[in-house]
């Protein structure tokens, strides 16, 4: 049985890679997105339960998607934990559309899948 389906959106495809592969080897059911452009075409057409996504797009800015994802009716509930090497975004976990979550790279791959698990708790 999945644990999940996680939907990674990265950038850089090693990360990616490394990301799918932890991801499955733990149980989770994992669709990759190297361009935030399809980000809400990929969300409706997977239907993740949560969505990792890194703040560093390209041209791309993954808090301004994030908030995207969190005005969006048929999105809004889906958790959504930030990754990224240089922002500190404890500003942004307090604005309209803030993600669920944060995580620092290079991440640490147990505090990366307590997160995940943290948020996929089916509601009591």
């Amino acid at each position: 049985m999945s644990m999940g389906r996680i939907l990674a959106v990265d950038d850089d495809i090693d990360i990616l890679e490394v990301l799918q592969f932890i991801l499955e080897d733990s149980g989770y059911e994992v669709d990759t997105l190297s361009d935030g452009h399809y980000l809400l075409d990929t969300i409706r057409k997977k239907a993740p339960d949560l969505i990792l996504l890194d703040i560093m797009l390209g041209n791309m800015d993954g808090r301004e998607l994030c908030k995207e994802v969190k005005n969006q009716d048929f999105t809004h509930d889906i958790p959504v934990i930030l990754i990224s090497a240089s922002h500190n975004i404890s500003n942004a976990m307090n604005q309209d559309g803030a993600p669920n979550d944060f995580i620092a790279k290079p991440f640490d791959i147990n505090n990366l899948l307590a997160k995940i698990k943290n948020h996929l708790r089916p509601a009591a």
